[in-house]
């Protein structure tokens, strides 16, 4: 492969304590594609992370953005794009630190960016047993259930609209800017279903790339929303997954798609601590505790304008 190939794009990537995946993952694409450029916002999670992740982006040339405070997935991911575009950079490789993607791949992506700008592309994403962990998820716009494309088929008639994983995409910089990044009223979840959204709105579309693969190390982060059924979950996925889901009624329902979606929370709520199998409640109530919290904050979120520009954090560190 040559330069010219990856002259015009950044991989950014957010870190919250996830130094290790950054070696095993990341460094190993920076390291067989000339030309690419890696930025990596750093979420502050303590002071001995922060000196490995500083120390490993000196030593493989990236550039190193330290936020004081964590800025979760979609405001780092803001932060990360707003420092590729100050480099001159025009594609942006969106990636979660336990995803992996060799560089062939991510060159089947940039081609069909560079072919359909507006294009926003997401790799097929497998677990490391080979088997599918994502190649394409709907939301039903009747109740708000995320499911994979491949189950449409069950359900013929309902109303849904298509949306890509977080984990890894490729989008351009004409598309982006159209798009105004992430929101940052979600945190952590459902950002991605919302970036699809506004693709969508804007004239866009989105696309999983079936010829690219991307291989997706279950459990390493809370980056995704996607997880296994039975697989113990965090405070934060619980919380944000059941919160998250009527922010983005809030955001972009209107009428009664919007009460038809909050008849429906409670249900939903526990569709989403299922997910952590049932067995955890035996020992812990924080799935419940985290859950009614989020239905409380999603009840109680307002629509607020949202600010145009993304302010790079003071204090960064740069490198490469």
């Amino acid at each position: 492969m040559t330069d010219s190939i990856f002259a015009s794009l950044a991989v950014v990537v957010v870190n919250f304590g996830s130094c290790a995946l950054l070696e095993e993952n990341l460094q190993p694409l920076s390291r067989s594609a000339p030309g690419l450029a890696v930025v990596v916002v750093d979420n502050f999670t303590d002071t001995a992370e922060q000196a490995k992740v500083a120390e490993l982006a000196e030593r493989e040339g990236w550039q190193y953005l330290l936020s004081p405070t964590n800025l979760g997935f979609g405001g780092g991911m803001n932060v990360g794009v707003a420092r590729a575009q100050q480099n001159g950079r025009t594609h942006f490789l969106l990636l979660n630190p336990d995803a992996a993607i060799a560089a062939d791949q991510v060159a089947r992506l940039l081609e069909v960016v560079c072919k359909h700008p507006l294009t926003l592309v997401s790799p097929r994403i497998l677990r490391p047993d080979g088997s599918v962990w994502f190649d394409g998820s709907d939301l039903y716009l009747d109740d708000g259930r995320v499911r994979a494309t491949r189950k449409r088929g069950e359900f013929l008639g309902a109303r849904t609209t298509p949306w890509l994983s977080g984990a890894c995409l490729l989008i351009s910089d004409e598309l982006w800017r159209r798009v105004g990044g992430f929101s940052d009223d979600y945190f952590l979840y459902w950002e991605d279903v919302e970036l699809s959204h506004r693709v969508l709105q804007a004239g866009g579309a989105v696309a999983v790339c079936a010829e690219a693969e991307a291989t997706h190390a279950q459990g390493g982060t809370q980056g995704t929303g996607q997880h296994s059924a039975g697989q113990a979950k965090s405070y934060s996925y619980y919380y944000y997954n059941v919160r998250n889901r009527l922010v983005y009624a809030a955001r972009n329902l209107e009428g009664e798609d919007r009460r038809r979606w909050r008849r429906h929370s409670v249900v939903a709520a526990w569709e989403v601590i299922s997910r952590g199998g049932r067995r955890q409640l035996l020992t812990s109530l924080r799935p419940l505790l985290a859950a009614t919290r989020g239905l409380r904050d999603g009840f109680a979120y307002r629509l607020t304008p949202e600010a145009t520009t993304v302010t790079i954090p003071a204090g960064t560190t740069r490198t490469g």
